[in-house]
């Protein structure tokens, strides 16, 4: 390793510390991946931080994807690349930044916490029955009951609920409609609503789920019901809409095992959402095919 790339780095962390003044610990992060660059540098005989290119920063991108360093990680690495030279350019030290058209790859989704069967139970045996539980209660069993997205909750119009076919008519992302089943619990709680909501004009449009006052409820206002009935029941975490409803995909497709049915209840236009959003693990889905497949069965 050459004195000069190490002079221009302590240069570069210099400057952090002093006009940007960012934090120890970001020092730190950035001195470290600075540091490895450097030996990636010294590896291919590159001494000059001007003679490093894009070809070059691709290859050192690619070296830590292999090494098994995540999305979020080699992202990171290259923004502290692209700090640096940015720093360069600014002293002109430099001509290019070498890092500025590169990409890492794109990092996995971060999955939303499921609750298991026994935390569903125990965030749903509430025993107080105000009114505002009884709307509260109406809200969660569908949610989980039908896997709706938060917007298609709030979003709900007297004319989209069919309490005798059991069923709901939500509209999704790019205004798609769907037809959803609701299950026994889900339809008692939603009838008991129904049943002591505030009075409304009545018409198809009248929201399902009100205020007091008998406004439509806001997607915030959920949110907010959701998290203070979650922290009452005793249940861990930051529950939220969207807990329910990955919860409701997981245990539907750890059931059944079938794709296709939970990718139409959700709503999903493409089938790999639903595998990203889910989060089984490949045992059971082997064991799913195992079990199913009429040519998987091994011969005796």
């Amino acid at each position: 390793m050459t004195d000069s790339l190490q002079h221009r780095v302590e240069h570069f962390l210099h400057h952090l510390h002093t006009e940007r003044r960012l934090s120890e610990n970001t020092r730190k992060g950035y001195r470290r991946d600075l540091a490895e660059l450097q030996q990636f540098c010294a590896a291919g005989g590159v001494s000059r931080w001007e003679d490093l290119d894009t070809h070059g920063v691709r290859r050192f991108a690619a070296q830590a994807h292999r090494r098994g360093l995540g999305g979020r990680s080699i992202q990171r690495r290259l923004s502290a690349v692209r700090s640096f030279y940015n720093y360069l350019l600014r002293e002109k030290l430099v001509t290019h930044n070498p890092a500025h058209d590169v990409r890492a790859p794109r990092a996995e989704k971060r999955l939303p916490d499921t609750l298991n069967v026994d935390d569903i139970s125990q965030l749903l045996n509430v025993a107080d029955q105000g009114l505002l539980v009884i709307r509260d209660l109406a809200m969660l069993e569908l949610m989980y009951s039908s896997g709706l997205r938060l917007s298609e909750l709030v979003g709900l119009n007297s004319g989209d609920v069919d309490i005798r076919e059991g069923r709901v008519r939500v509209t999704g992302k790019g205004a798609k409609t769907r037809v959803v089943p609701v299950g026994a619990r889900a339809l008692e709680a939603l009838q008991a609503w129904l049943q002591v909501r505030p009075e409304s004009s009545g018409s198809a449009n009248a929201a399902v789920f009100t205020t007091r006052q008998g406004r439509r409820l806001s997607a915030r206002a959920v949110q907010q019901r959701v998290r203070r009935l979650a922290r009452q029941q005793g249940i861990p975490g930051n529950v939220h809409p969207h807990t329910l409803r990955h919860s409701f995909a997981s245990h539907l497709l750890e059931s059944s095992g079938d794709l296709r049915a939970v990718q139409e209840l959700l709503g999903h236009a493409d089938i790999s959402t639903t595998q990203v959003y889910t989060h089984l693990d490949f045992q059971h889905l082997a064991a799913v095919y195992d079990k199913a497949h009429p040519r998987a069965r091994k011969l005796k």
